[in-house]
């Protein structure tokens, strides 16, 4: 039998282990019903966009080798931005296949245009901005940058995201998305960077949260009068 003096540092263990890691447990809860309840298309902002992106056809283009003779193409993708036709290459220059020019990004115009075709068309505009730089914790922090924020009136909370180099429409941001990534941040416990899995902090309260549940079965053990009982029959 466990002497009483270790049962007593034992319950006391528990019940201060279970106090200090209690909260990030109730977070884990929360946080894993939140994320069984909920539909990720919603989420993404599916139902803010249309259901077909329509692409217009384009002619008379010059094929990319005659444009760029001595430039290496890793990656080629035509671009529709305000219905003229770019090819992307190599994910970063913007070429007119009829002139051959290289651009530097996209305006606002232009923004808000390729921003129209992606979004559903009851949605109003209620302003556009460029970013050039985002924190840690920002709803974009994962984008490429420069972009333009696009915002909207209904909901005030909608925002769309689009990227000055290669005018691609990247990602679409509102207030479901925004609670499912806080409450991701607090079930992955990557105050940062949101996805790692390996934290340390992470580590160190499942250990705990473990050592929790480890402890508990022992004083459930050590104070049962069946188990007692079991004792003195064998």
């Amino acid at each position: 039998m466990v002497k009483r003096k270790t049962a007593l540092k034992l319950r006391q263990a528990h019940r201060y282990l279970g106090l200090f890691i209690g909260i990030q447990f109730i977070m884990w809860t929360i946080s894993g019903m939140y994320f069984s309840w909920t539909d990720l298309d919603e989420i993404h902002g599916d139902h803010f966009k249309k259901e077909f992106v329509e692409n217009p056809s384009f002619s008379n283009l010059q094929w990319p080798g005659k444009i760029l003779p001595v430039t290496p193409v890793s990656s080629l993708e035509l671009k529709d931005i305000g219905g003229e036709a770019f090819y992307l290459i190599n994910g970063n220059s913007l070429i007119n296949p009829r002139t051959g020019e290289n651009r530097q990004g996209i305006t606002q115009e232009e923004a808000l245009k390729i921003a129209k075709k992606h979004m559903r068309e009851d949605l109003q505009v209620a302003g556009i901005k460029l970013i050039k730089e985002t924190g840690d914790h920002h709803e974009y922090r994962s984008g490429a940058l420069p972009a333009y924020v696009i915002s909207y009136k209904e909901p005030t909370d909608l925002k769309a995201y689009v990227s000055v180099q290669d005018a691609t429409f990247r990602s679409v941001r509102h207030r479901d998305w925004r609670w499912f990534d806080f409450l991701w941040m607090t079930h992955t416990m990557d105050y940062e960077g949101r996805d790692d899995f390996n934290n340390l902090v992470l580590r160190i309260f499942s250990l705990m949260g473990l050592i929790t549940v480890l402890s508990g079965f022992v004083l459930w053990y050590i104070s049962s009068p069946s188990v007692r009982k079991l004792q003195k029959r064998f």
